[in-house]
């Protein structure tokens, strides 16, 4: 892709960064009203039995990342046109997905700037060290590195890190107005799950709410995973950095099947999000289809996706994500080079004393 193509990229999406109240609303109505009824069957699943409360509760989950890309949008400025609207609904959305809007607003932002960017990594994303980090890093960091990026640990243990303690905090720093939406969002929380539980009971609250957010978290997280942790996804440092190229390359195109392409908010558009955050998530498809260097960003599937469970490393000599058994070998690298400084020296030394 060449360099004009990459600049006309933000111009030809421009069209679709405008939102349509009308589409707001309806994806509001068929995104919260079933969500609401299906957490009324499950409460009333629960009676007959607890098989059938849970195939309902992870069909509810869906509707909360459903939600949560509803969340995503506002905190963009993109799914009304008006900003105070925005962060009304941005607020309400984030008590119901657990997530308060001010905090992740302000970290999701940095995120987007940064993106790929290996000089400013750390804000809203994943934890990624290259090859030569790792090779460089301590052993108690390496082990922490391990186990963030287990399977097991981060979509285990990962939702319910992120639901009871990241989201429940502010940030070192926080000005007064995050701050506030933060100790809003912990109250309202509070607030809606006392009168759930004072309504049907604490034990029947927790085997409904429970799965519910622990699934909608678990692929929450494997979303944000997947679309930028591919093999030739794309990484550079401040000098060689581009935003576009960043968007285009450094985010995937997750094709999934129509159905849970519409329980995510056509969220696997990724690489047209990332590309202008301003394109609400029901117009990402038409820019999509509307510019045919889009449509050549990387392709994956359910099937080729998991492939990126074996990615571990950032190799910056190759640009390919690799596993810690298939990373270069560093000693044998760094002993070569040591070996060809050696060589130099003596070949240097016996020149001179050759004159």
């Amino acid at each position: 892709m060449t360099q004009s193509t990459l600049t006309n990229l933000k111009k030809q999406v421009a069209p679709y960064e405008k939102s349509n109240t009308r589409a707001s609303i309806k994806q509001l109505i068929n995104t919260l009203g079933p969500l609401m009824l299906l957490w009324v069957a499950a409460y009333l699943s629960l009676s007959i039995s607890y098989w059938l409360t849970l195939p309902i509760t992870i069909l509810a989950s869906g509707f909360i990342i459903r939600t949560f890309i509803i969340f995503h949008d506002c905190c963009h400025q993109s799914f009304f046109k008006s900003r105070r609207a925005n962060e009304i609904l941005g607020t309400i959305t984030g008590i119901l997905t657990l997530f308060p809007y001010q905090q992740w607003k302000n970290s999701h932002s940095i995120h987007h700037a940064t993106s790929s960017n290996l000089e400013k990594r750390g804000v809203g994303d994943m934890w990624v060290l290259t090859v030569d980090e790792y090779a460089a890093s301590s052993l108690w960091v390496r082990i922490a590195y391990r186990l963030y990026r287990n399977p097991f640990i981060m979509f285990g243990l990962g939702p319910i890190f992120l639901f009871l303690v990241t989201n429940r905090f502010n940030t070192k720093g926080a000005k007064r107005k995050e701050r506030m939406s933060t100790y809003l969002t912990n109250v309202s929380i509070l607030a809606l799950y006392a009168l759930l539980i004072w309504a049907i009971g604490w034990q029947s609250f927790l085997l409904i709410q429970g799965p519910i957010m622990f699934v909608a978290g678990l692929l929450g997280i494997w979303l944000f995973y997947v679309q930028h942790q591919f093999e030739d996804s794309y990484f550079e440092n401040e000098d060689e950095w581009s935003y576009v190229k960043a968007a285009v390359d450094g985010s995937s195109y997750y094709k999934l099947p129509k159905l849970l392409q519409w329980i995510t908010g056509n969220i696997g558009f990724h690489h047209v999000h990332h590309l202008s955050p301003k394109v609400p998530n029901y117009n990402l498809e038409k820019a999509h289809n509307a510019t045919p260097p889009l449509q050549k960003a990387t392709t994956i599937t359910i099937g080729t996706s998991l492939k990126s469970l074996r990615f571990r490393l950032w190799d910056e000599h190759n640009k390919t994500f690799v596993g810690y058994k298939n990373k270069p070998d560093l000693a044998k690298t760094k002993e070569q080079a040591a070996l060809a400084n050696k060589i130099v020296v003596e070949a240097r030394k016996s020149s001179l004393q050759g004159q």
